[in-house]
């Protein structure tokens, strides 16, 4: 089981070598990450994009450009369906956005011809090692779906559980969170987190136990359920899996981990695809960007058995 990032990268070395496609490559930040990928032997990449920029700027990081192939590129489209048909056609295992705007990517991964829909709608899920947590937490989601109906929490359940489980959590334990613990019929978040439970408890969601509704203190603290008399709920204190009600709360808790907690680590990856898809921003750092494409190294590999 991964409890960390270091135990993540150590189940990376356990597959068989990946590799990534990144679109529009000539991005700084991505190439750093590219090559700090390379380096702890996570995956080799297929650069597509201005061959010219990316040399430049592989370069001034002292990478070996021998070591990459570099499919020449300069229009932006076209460079994201090129390096997204990588995929698509086996020869490559993961995709990853570079220097082009999110809107570009996600319409070259929607590509009926060359990309990686599955029919099924898109996911996002965050993975977090945070200090004084003895487990990784999986937040979703945080990034893609604005109002989830209960339909699309139960889609949401799988993906998560589908992660969880390629970093080695068999049966996660999933908080569907609310403002409070107890059902409220004027708050619908609590009345749909009943639902998802009582699905759960019936065999309809599977792999993994749903106990909600939920508040976040009560969901990640145990002395938090203990004082609200919640410590007997099936994942008090001890949720693998965060369940944001809308994609404003979940990145409300996003942003406010990843800016106001030293010390912390995330990664993040698009799930619904065929393959795994990296989505990562232009602030997240190069250590955000290398862990998204080791969580993207063992989905993979999972995928792949």
């Amino acid at each position: 089981m991964s409890k960390s990032f270091d135990d993540l990268l150590s189940k990376v070395s356990t597959c068989s070598k990946k590799r990534l496609s990144v679109a529009v490559a000539q991005d700084l930040a991505v190439l750093e990450a590219v090559k700090a990928a390379k380096e702890r032997s996570i995956a080799d990449a297929i650069l597509v994009g201005d061959e010219a920029k990316i040399r430049e700027i592989g370069a001034s990081l002292n990478m070996n450009m021998d070591d990459y192939e570099i499919i020449n590129e300069p229009d932006t489209v076209t460079a994201s369906l090129t390096a997204v048909k990588q995929v698509h056609e086996g020869r490559a295992d993961m995709y990853m956005k570079g220097l082009l705007d999110t809107k570009t990517f996600l319409k070259s991964v929607l590509d009926k011809e060359v990309g990686l829909r599955t029919g099924a709608a898109l996911s996002h899920v965050c993975v977090f090692e945070i200090p004084g947590i003895p487990r990784l937490l999986f937040l979703t989601d945080v990034a893609f779906i604005p109002y989830p109906t209960l339909e699309d929490k139960k889609v949401i359940i799988k993906y998560a559980v589908e992660v969880a489980n390629a970093c080695g959590i068999d049966c996660p334990k999933v908080a569907p969170l609310a403002a409070v613990e107890l059902v409220n019929p004027k708050m619908p978040t609590t009345v749909e987190a009943a639902e998802l439970t009582r699905l759960n408890d019936e065999g309809e969601i599977t792999g993994c136990i749903v106990d909600g509704p939920l508040s976040f203190d009560i969901a990640i603290d145990i002395n938090a359920a203990i004082e609200k008399n919640a410590q007997n709920r099936k994942v008090a204190g001890d949720a693998d899996i965060l369940l944001f009600p809308d994609i404003h709360a979940g990145n409300l808790v996003y942003k406010s981990l990843v800016h106001l907690v030293p010390g912390i680590k995330n990664g993040n990856i698009l799930t619904g695809t065929k393959a795994p898809v990296i989505l990562t921003s232009r602030s997240d750092t190069c250590e955000t960007k290398v862990n998204s494409i080791a969580l993207a190294a063992v989905m993979a590999e999972q995928m792949q058995k």
